[in-house]
């Protein structure tokens, strides 16, 4: 298992958030973890930065439900400015939906690696790493 050299999450959920870093940190996942709150945040932050493969993150873990700009319309967004990405960024659509249409509607855009229940357990750390 490689080690990964930053992960962004954006989430909104603040418990959720911080037992997730903590997993992080206990399974040497990455190096550096960003965290965004909504994905307007995240964009305001990517965006200046296509270019600079030293602050782009590696992957993205990427919660459906979120104020201001949920999921969806990150990846709608995400989208409009992956073509200038100095890299490719992996995506990991996150939530606790449970729901087929999610997970389909998540598999439809080629930009999602994987949808995962919450909570991300170390095992689905472990399949990302490898």
């Amino acid at each position: 298992m490689k080690n990964v050299g930053m992960t962004c999450i954006i989430d909104d959920d603040q418990v959720y958030v911080f037992g997730l870093k903590k997993l992080i940190e206990f399974s040497d996942f990455c190096k550096n973890v960003m965290v965004f709150s909504n994905g307007e945040e995240a964009l305001k932050y990517l965006s200046p930065i296509v270019t600079n493969i030293e602050k782009l993150p590696d992957i993205i873990i990427l919660d459906i439900n979120m104020p201001v700009m949920d999921g969806w319309e990150f990846l709608e967004e995400f989208i409009k400015i992956k073509h200038r990405l100095a890299k490719n960024i992996t995506i990991y659509m996150v939530s606790s939906s449970i729901q087929q249409s999610d997970i389909d509607k998540a598999h439809q855009y080629t930009e999602v690696s994987d949808y995962i229940v919450k909570p991300i357990k170390l095992d689905d750390l472990k399949r990302i790493m490898t």
